[in-house]
């Protein structure tokens, strides 16, 4: 790999601590500390993904650079920092955080001169571990990089992916803080992303009043990620800030077409790039329902719940504008724009379930079908993603209720199917609206719903075949989440089995997951 390429302008830039030390602490006025990483005596790569390395510009792997994987044995121009931001986490001001068990190796450009940061996670301990040890478990891992890979493949603007190996170590966790930590194989993942910049790198210059760095820091983003962004002076900061709004309700709205829940939407949890990022107790939606949440943390109140991740990433903006402030002091112009982000993430919310259901545009009457079909969803406890591919096979021959029971967690009693069968011939009506053929239509469908998601008892699966030293299981999900919008394998196109509906790391999740 073209590891000498490797740079790092962003410690360059900007105030950061040199001292190196990892003692957990505030490290105030800086944008981030240097930091090594622990370097593990017996690392194995378990996964290596060749062809996004090409594409980042770091090419092929040699033997040697296994233990770059594994954050072992640093060449001299690796100068390995950890970044701090701040953030709301579950809507309460939570003060410094950062880069607890992340540590960036730098930036790499490709040939056509796109950037990329290249970061490990569970490398050891930083500044901002807040009393952890830096570390990853297996678990955890396989999770961020199958995840990562599996929503790039959907279309989903998010972090990558590029390696996955063992550390060789053992890390003790308590997986669903329960008081029972065990033992668990370590690992790291090396993840990739145009910058990892989130809105807590803003938040916290802003709060430590720290004008300069804050001005600096939003003139380095739109420089080198909004190249777009050709004003000047204050407007240049508004433009930048409109932006981050339109690419967070993008990729809202993206989360929304393909079931995924965040799970933990905290401010720093979120990308200024708009990019899915921090994979933790993540799920991709087995039934239908808006009130889901995978965070056993986010109980019993449900803040990051499926349907209302629209809202939370707005609540989330204000944060963001509070803290741009200093560079945009026009309330009206703030409050004007953050208003507007909620009717535009609804209409490209709606619009994104028009393509779903295969109509060529949104109609008046649109808004009362999808109420009613989400009404329906969750009484009928519906599948999300299968639920869609049923509805591509209807036809004037088709047994509506064995086509649908295969995708409904309940029972489809005959008042249900009484239901269904209703919102099918309203359906079709609806259908007969299109200015498309009927081919376009199921076209429309099936480019915007996977046969495929990356469900966590999948993943699961994996996990525990992985802990024993078996890949079949990995190889297989490798193959499927590269082609979503194809059946590869039958077996992963069904809905969850029943034996895994109370099953720890399947339905629910810490923070820790």
């Amino acid at each position: 790999m073209n590891i000498d390429k490797i740079t790092q302008p962003f410690i360059e830039i900007f105030p950061g601590d040199f001292s190196g030390n990892t003692i957990q602490r505030s490290t105030p006025k800086v944008l981030f500390s240097t930091v090594e990483p622990v370097g593990f005596e017996h690392p194995e790569t378990i996964i290596f993904n060749e062809k996004l390395s090409e594409e980042i510009g770091l090419g092929k792997l040699d033997e040697k650079d296994f233990q770059f994987l594994a954050a072992t044995h640093l060449s001299e121009n690796i100068k390995t920092y950890a970044t701090a931001y701040a953030g709301h986490q579950f809507g309460n001001w939570a003060g410094q955080l950062g880069d607890g068990r992340a540590i960036l190796a730098g930036e790499i450009i490709n040939e056509a001169g796109k950037k990329n940061e290249i970061q490990w996670k569970g490398a050891g301990a930083t500044p901002y571990s807040r009393h952890a040890d830096g570390r990853a478990v297996l678990r955890s891992s396989v999770r961020e990089y199958l995840m990562s890979e599996a929503m790039f493949h959907l279309g989903v603007p998010t972090t990558r992916a590029l390696s996955l190996s063992f550390t060789g170590e053992n890390v003790v966790r308590d997986i669903m803080y329960s008081g029972n930590p065990q033992e668990e194989k370590g690992a790291v993942v090396v993840r990739t992303a145009e910058s990892f910049l989130r809105f807590g790198h803003f938040e916290l210059m802003s709060a430590q009043k720290e004008i300069k760095t804050l001005t600096d820091l939003a003139d380095f983003t739109i420089e080198n990620y909004f190249k777009n962004i050709k004003s000047e002076g204050e407007q240049k900061y508004k433009d930048f800030f409109s932006e981050i709004c339109t690419r967070t309700a993008d990729l809202m709205v993206e989360w929304f077409r393909v079931g995924f829940v965040h799970g933990v939407m905290n401010t720093d949890n979120m990308s200024v790039l708009g990019l899915t990022i921090d994979y933790g107790p993540f799920s991709m939606m087995d039934e239908y329902d808006l009130n889901f949440t995978p965070n056993t943390t986010d109980l019993p109140g449900r803040r990051y719940a499926f349907g209302k991740q629209g809202q939370i990433s707005q609540w989330n903006l204000w944060q963001l504008a509070n803290s741009l402030f200093p560079l945009i002091k026009d309330e009206k112009f703030l409050e004007e724009t953050l208003n507007h982000y909620g009717n535009y993430f609804w209409q490209a919310h709606d619009k994104m379930l028009c393509k779903k259901f295969g109509f060529d545009e949104l109609k008046k009457n649109d808004d009362e079908f999808f109420t009613n079909w989400q009404g329906l969803m969750q009484e009928l406890e519906f599948d999300y993603t299968l639920f869609f591919n049923q509805l591509e096979k209807i036809d004037n021959n088709s047994n509506i209720k064995n086509l649908f029971s295969e995708v409904s967690y309940g029972i489809l009693d005959e008042t249900k199917l009484h239901k269904l069968h209703h919102f099918i011939e309203t359906y079709q009506l609806r259908l007969k609206e299109n200015t498309i053929s009927k081919e376009g239509s199921l076209d429309l469908m099936k480019k915007n719903n996977p046969k495929f998601i990356l469900r966590n008892y999948l993943l699961f699966e994996c996990i525990e075949e992985l802990n024993i030293g078996k890949t079949e299981m990995l190889e297989k999900l490798i193959k499927a989440l590269e082609s979503p919008y194809e059946e590869i394998f039958t077996k992963f196109s069904s809905k969850r089995p029943s034996g895994y509906d109370d099953v720890s790391g399947c339905s629910m999740l810490s923070c820790s997951s």
